[in-house]
């Protein structure tokens, strides 16, 4: 779960607060020297540390904090304000040009997940309505420009490239192809490189220069923690970068470059990059973040997912179905995929409110059930799945055998099949007037 190392620790930090009815400035030293721990070890960069520990103890030596009734709710609230001001206090959106196209130049260390997340940006664009272009201008890297082509075709965006030939005049040539065809958003994919190489910086220097992007977005690997700040440094003080893009937040429990990045350069943090689909991006809304590091989740961005997810045609469709009784086994099994494409499950268990980020600590989500789940139903007949009162023990037999699962598993998923369906009707009110009906999940 993102963020839960950290969520875990802070949480552990507000319990000195909450068991006293008044506080102390002793009480609050006290319960600042664990945060400060926490951040510590969250990698945070150290003067980013000092600083948040030193406005939030300000703050909550306060009257506002020390004659509250509610002193420990009163620095939790500090807290989520300082947090969302350390990672830029809201979502800073890509800056589109007067007149198109676009350009958006993304550069980074190797390794970083730079040409996958040029697809990522571009599908996420693509959706919105943009018509993309992505251009291939890493000539170093073993077949670079294919995976982007590989990428690209997934996304279903198209690749501008001229094989081995100078990045620069790639870049130029692209940009007049797409104001030729009517490309309104151009995404440049560079070769990686460290920070430290001068002739490759200076050769990203010329392509800024030749193409005067509207966009610098530096893609970092967040798992790297506080050398992710230091590469941002560099890179932000040679070529003033405008935003970053963090990857791989799936794998980072920690967050210090999330809560580092944005102080040390002062650029905001505009995407995170959330898993290896190529769906697996997201805007990045810092109060969002400050509630998932505090344990209280993230509903917003579970809307959201569920708003891209679910097509109001298939909710109704749905409703129609509870109403006249006729949910099936087939939609159940469509449920499960529909919730599939929102991402992981221990992802969004993480946004729901009121889920004590230790209760996560040692749970691991069985992604593989739900694919005993699909292959227990795929195992039925048409009819078996429209009619399952019909499933006699020789059927279940029959279909544990074919599915690669058990009796017991059988009788499990027909036993939350029925429990959907009674809760579902439930939630109907059975016939009384009912609002307009959101699917589970």
């Amino acid at each position: 779960m993102l963020f839960q190392s950290l969520a875990e620790k802070m949480t552990q930090a507000f319990k000195s607060f909450k068991n006293k009815g008044k506080l102390t400035e002793a009480d609050v030293k006290a319960g600042m020297r664990e945060v400060k721990l926490a951040l510590l070890e969250a990698d945070v960069n150290f003067k980013v540390v000092k600083d948040f520990v030193a406005k939030v103890s300000e703050r909550a030596v306060g009257s506002e904090v020390l004659e509250s009734l509610l002193p420990a709710q009163q620095i939790v609230k500090i807290v989520n304000e300082e947090l969302v001001a350390l990672m830029g206090g809201t979502n800073q959106k890509l800056n589109f040009a007067p007149k198109p196209p676009t350009i958006v130049l993304m550069c980074g260390l190797q390794g970083a997940g730079k040409t996958t997340h040029c697809a990522k940006l571009a599908g996420m664009y693509k959706k919105q309505g943009k018509n993309p272009l992505l251009v291939a201008c890493d000539i170093y890297r073993p077949a670079a420009i294919k995976q982007l082509q590989i990428v690209g075709e997934q996304v279903g965006v198209p690749v501008f490239e001229h094989g081995t030939n100078d990045p620069v005049d790639t870049a130029k040539d692209a940009v007049r192809h797409a104001i030729k065809y009517g490309h309104d958003l151009v995404i440049i994919d560079t070769a990686g490189r460290l920070h430290i190489d001068e002739a490759l910086m200076n050769e990203l220097k010329a392509v800024k220069e030749a193409v005067q992007p509207n966009e610098i977005l530096l893609v970092v690997d967040a798992m790297t923690g506080q050398d992710a700040v230091n590469v941002a440094k560099s890179f932000n003080d040679l070529l003033d970068i405008t935003g970053v893009i963090l990857t791989k937040m799936d794998g980072d429990t920690r967050g210090g470059a999330a809560l580092s990045v944005r102080y040390i350069t002062g650029k905001p943090i505009k995407f995170i990059g959330t898993g290896e689909k190529l769906d697996m991006i997201e805007p990045f809304h810092p109060e969002r973040m400050a509630s998932r590091i505090l344990g209280m989740g993230d509903v917003l961005s579970l809307i959201e997912k569920a708003e891209q997810t679910f097509d109001e045609k298939k909710a109704a469709e749905y409703e129609k179905k509870f109403r006249e009784q006729t949910f099936s086994l087939n939609d159940y099994l469509d449920q499960f995929a529909q919730i599939r494409k929102m991402g992981s499950i221990d992802q969004l268990i993480g946004m729901m409110p009121g889920i004590k980020p230790e209760a996560l600590k040692d749970a691991k989500v069985d992604e593989k059930q739900l694919d005993r789940v699909e292959a227990i139903i795929l195992s039925m007949t048409i009819k078996e799945r429209y009619h399952p009162e019909l499933l006699n023990s020789s059927r279940k037999r029959r279909i544990a055998a074919g599915s690669g699962t058990t009796v017991e598993d059988v009788n499990r998923l027909l036993k939350q099949y029925d429990q959907t369906k009674q809760l579902m009707k439930r939630f109907m009110g059975g016939g009384k007037k009912r609002g307009k009906m959101r699917i589970p999940f």
